[in-house]
């Protein structure tokens, strides 16, 4: 240790001379009065620490990594410090200094939220009558102070108001799932004089039954470009089937079309309502919304017009209430029938065909029209493969006292309309334009 105080520069020992001298020198203890002895213990303990911090152990080893851990140390703590926050943002009111101000979000659609800004903070400057302190009061200025209790009630009364306009606005919005029946519309066509306003007429009427319907419209030998087009124009969703056999006989073809169609539906296993409506017939849409409702077999009162005979005839259920008692009936030949109802009076559920473990049927054989049986026993027979009794059907249209839909003989037999249903040439002129 000698060796290296020898060592030293004499500056070293100047300077060390100096700063003892001046320290030593202007803190004597016979020089200063007794009122400045806390100032003389004050400046010694200053010499002390200066003397611990710059000049002690000058020569010890690493003393210059300690002063760089030091200023790293000291470096940190700043930074601490400088963003450690040591004030609020809002200024407290007295006496709610304890209060937690709550902060809602508002939604962009309260437009009509207020913030509730109060400029009359007791003691403040600018405050009312009541606070004792006006201008003159000189009280420090604390601008606009946010009321946190009518902020955050006038906020949740906004929040309330916002939830019920959207749920009001979902409840306006919302789209009708309901689950409806399929509606599967069997008609049998042929090219005729009215096929084209036949076919026009039944397509406007199933445009409008709400979905889902499938229309399945059979023709005989093959699809004609006319129908295909009509059908395609009619907005329905549709299936266009031809009947393979070969038939002369108006009676039979319409039982092949219509066993065309049901074995499309088994076959395929649609499920739905079955209806045989014929194109020649007229039908309310208060017709479709209510054969939905049938759980197995429906049937319906129908009335058939005759203008070659001068009459009306009707045939149907008689109901009390949804359970069938009896038929109404004015044909005398067609009496020994079981079921009196007409072939577009009744629909039924498609399942029984092709699930008949569901419906209990005593036998597995397909459901079909038959075409041995006299004219007018095709709808009795084939409803007996469908019901064993009334108990099995339900009575539409409350009661069956509503006729909703008719049928009419207006056709024109032996009569085609033109190809592609257009006039290719002029019609004669009868009177001729002067």
């Amino acid at each position: 240790m000698a060796s290296i105080r020898r060592t030293l520069s004499p500056a070293y020992h100047d300077r060390h001379h100096y700063i003892n001298t001046v320290f030593s020198s202007s803190s004597p203890s016979h020089k200063l009065p007794s009122s400045n002895a806390n100032y003389s213990a004050l400046a010694s303990s200053f010499q002390k620490l200066i003397g611990s911090v710059f000049m002690r152990r000058y020569n010890r080893k690493g003393q210059w990594r300690r002063i760089a851990y030091r200023c790293v140390l000291f470096f940190f703590a700043g930074i601490l410090l400088g963003i450690f926050p040591f004030g609020n943002l809002v200024h407290d009111i007295p006496h709610q200094r304890n209060e937690k101000i709550n902060f809602d979000i508002k939604t962009p659609h309260a437009d009509d939220a207020q913030l509730v800004l109060d400029d009359r903070v007791p003691g403040k400057r600018g405050g009312g009558s009541g606070g004792g302190g006006g201008g003159s009061g000189g009280g420090e200025d604390t601008g606009f102070v946010i009321d946190p209790v009518s902020l955050s009630l006038r906020m949740n009364d906004e929040k309330v108001k916002v939830k019920v306009k959207a749920r009001d606005l979902v409840e306006s919005e919302r789209i009708d799932f309901v689950t409806r029946k399929q509606l599967i519309v069997v008609t049998p066509t042929y090219n005729r004089a009215f096929q084209s306003y036949f076919l026009n007429r039944l397509g406007q009427v199933l445009r409008l039954v709400p979905p889902p319907v499938l229309w399945v419209v059979v023709e005989m030998n093959s699809a004609s470009m006319e129908t295909a087009e009509l059908l395609r124009k009619t907005g329905v969703m549709y299936r266009h089937l031809v009947c393979g056999k070969n038939s002369t006989d108006l009676k039979d073809r319409g039982v092949h079309q219509r066993n065309t169609a049901l074995e499309h539906i088994e076959h395929h296993r649609l499920d739905g309502i079955v209806y045989f409506a014929d194109d020649d017939n007229v039908y309310s849409l208060e017709l479709f919304q209510a054969i939905r409702d049938i759980s197995r077999f429906g049937t319906w009162p129908l009335a058939m017009l005759a203008p070659s005979k001068n009459k009306a005839i009707l045939e149907g259920p008689v109901c009390n209430g949804s359970q069938v008692i009896g038929w109404h009936t004015n044909e005398k030949s067609k009496r020994l029938r079981r079921f009196h109802v007409d072939m577009s009076g009744f629909a039924f559920n498609s399942s029984i065909m092709w699930d008949p473990k569901r419906w209990r049927r005593p036998t597995s054989k397909p459901i079909r029209q038959l075409d041995s049986v006299k004219e007018g026993f095709q709808e009795t027979t084939f409803i007996e493969q469908l019901v064993e009794d009334e108990r099995q059907m339900e009575g539409l249209s409350a009661g069956c006292k509503k006729i909703m839909n008719w049928h009419l003989h207006l056709d024109v037999h032996n009569v085609v309309y033109p190809k592609g249903w257009m006039l290719e040439k002029n019609l004669d002129a009868v009177i001729p334009i002067k």
